[in-house]
């Protein structure tokens, strides 16, 4: 019922003739509160500084699942970790974490955050999608995020957007002369989509990245699970239709081709390699390093492009 009803509500607004459309303008974040923090390690401890804000995010009153969605009182505060130097101005990263992620130590070692931060000067920001981390619901970290309410995940993927655009606001305000954005698998589907949002990017990495929610769903449900979804009359291109507002595929991408890149194993069991290929195409087949690995962001060729990329378009 609710898929039947934001079908309607969707095409009666044109957001899915205009996908842009679906997503409002997020005010600035003028005063995010900052705690400075430590993270023991047997290299050394880590300073960091931890960044909340209310997020602010609602869906459109008219909006099938908008009281459900509001009652998820966790997912109400935004947070990120923050790695920057004491001189300014230098130029930031923003990192998206996966799916199941959102931990300060994991995203440190994933996105090799000390080295970019030490090594090539950058500052970082490393943002917790909804749901993940301390923004948790449910049992595990990103529980809800992707499941069987579809508009759940919409307006999962709808406050990541708005939340990351305002992150790179406040960013920006702190005299960042350039900001780049690296995503690892969903969060590669989330630098994806707001490489067509913002047109301001140094540099947009996609890193194992998915780019179809439905056809990922369709992919990986048991048989049991397919002829659950049937009975309930739920159909695959109905759903596909209403993802649209939050596909990277349905936006145009807003950054140079030179700043566009992507990574991908040909053995991914995860994220077939048809999802990367379709970005690839979708984004006028920039550099993309295929790694003979599965769903792995630390392969040497993987790490390779990204150092690369971001000492082309934002090292200091």
């Amino acid at each position: 019922e609710e898929v039947d009803a934001a079908r309607e509500l969707f095409e009666l607004r044109g957001w899915l003739a205009e996908p842009g459309l679906y997503h409002r303008t997020p005010p600035p974040l003028d005063t995010p509160r900052l705690q400075t923090r430590r993270l023991t390690r047997a290299r050394g401890p880590i300073v960091y500084e931890a960044l909340t804000f209310e997020s602010g995010y609602e869906p459109d009153a008219a909006e099938p699942g908008r009281d459900r969605w509001m009652s998820y009182s966790a997912n109400r505060t935004a947070h990120a970790v923050i790695l920057r130097h004491a001189s300014a101005p230098r130029p930031w990263l923003v990192c998206v974490h996966g799916y199941l992620m959102g931990h300060t130590g994991f995203s440190f070692w994933i996105f090799d955050a000390i080295r970019h931060h030490r090594e090539l000067g950058l500052n970082l920001a490393l943002p917790v999608l909804p749901f993940h981390g301390p923004r948790r619901e449910g049992r595990f970290s990103g529980e809800g995020f992707l499941g069987h309410d579809v508009l759940d995940t919409i307006h999962a993927e709808a406050q990541t957007i708005w939340e990351l655009r305002r992150l790179l606001g406040w960013i920006r305000a702190q005299g960042a002369p350039s900001v780049g954005l690296h995503g690892v698998s969903l969060g590669g589907y989330n630098a994806a989509l707001l490489a067509g949002i913002d047109p301001d990017l140094s540099c947009v990495i996609a890193g194992i990245p998915p780019v179809d929610l439905a056809r990922l769903a369709w992919h990986h449900a048991p048989p049991p699970t397919r002829r659950l979804i049937d009975g309930a009359g739920i159909v695959r291109d109905e759903v596909a239709k209403l993802f649209r507002v939050v596909s990277p595929l349905a936006f145009a991408p807003r950054i140079p081709v030179d700043g566009r890149a992507i990574y991908a194993g040909i053995g991914d069991c995860l994220i077939p390699a048809d999802h990367p290929r379709d970005l690839w195409e979708h984004w006028g087949r920039p550099r993309i390093a295929w790694t003979q690995s599965g769903h792995d962001p630390r392969t040497r060729a993987a790490r390779r492009l990204v150092e690369e990329t971001l000492r082309r378009t934002c090292s200091a």
